[in-house]
């Protein structure tokens, strides 16, 4: 090794790009509530989805009043990613909406620096769940109201009030169609963990 070499490294190094943080998100609520829509909305990949064909017993089990023209529904997780500056990526894991898949949350919120609640205002009760999960394991988390058809069905405060969430929980509308409106709820989130670890 020359008195050169681990000069010529060290700049090298310096002058290396550092690959940005990665940080865990999860998106969660109830069925049909538009958690593999905010996914594949914001997801700069193709997002990884494990849709299946809703059968006849399922649609017995689950309420597809107000999702007549859902045909899949999402077994496992969904998965995708984004990029948020050169220093910070997300990776979004969706979860399943059906009770019966609840068994597997633990495993996809470990590690997770906080949750986008989605509800659905035309149903709250099947929002409930998701809201006392990361109430109880005290994670951070924020609820947002999809806006179905460009609307919802109750103010901010009636929702707060229905889902019984703290004031420090924000309540907010987005529309899981549109890639803007879903990073600002995630950005959101994404300050709540922050303010977390700083505090």
């Amino acid at each position: 090794m020359t008195p050169t070499e681990p000069l010529t490294r060290g700049t090298a190094t310096q002058s290396a790009v550092r690959p940005p943080l990665p940080v865990k998100m999860v998106i969660a609520g109830g069925f049909g509530v538009g958690k593999t829509t905010a996914v594949g909305s914001i997801s700069e990949i193709e997002p990884l989805t494990t849709e299946a064909a809703i059968t006849e017993v399922a649609a017995g089990v689950d309420d597809l009043s107000h999702t007549p023209r859902k045909t899949t529904t999402t077994v496992a997780m969904d998965f995708g990613c984004i990029t948020i500056d050169p220093t910070l990526k997300l990776y979004l894991f969706g979860t399943p909406g059906q009770e019966r898949f609840g068994f597997m949350w633990d495993d996809i919120v470990e590690g997770a620096v906080g949750g986008l609640v989605i509800v659905d205002t035309r149903r709250l009760d099947d929002c409930y769940a998701a809201v006392d999960y990361f109430e109880h394991r005290q994670i951070p988390f924020a609820v947002a109201a999809n806006a179905f058809d460009g609307k919802v069905e109750h103010t901010l405060e009636e929702v707060r009030w229905a889902l019984a969430v703290a004031d420090h929980v924000p309540v907010l509308v987005f529309d899981a169609r549109e890639r803007g409106s879903v990073r600002d709820a995630l950005l959101v989130v994404l300050e709540l963990a922050l303010a977390r670890t700083e505090g």
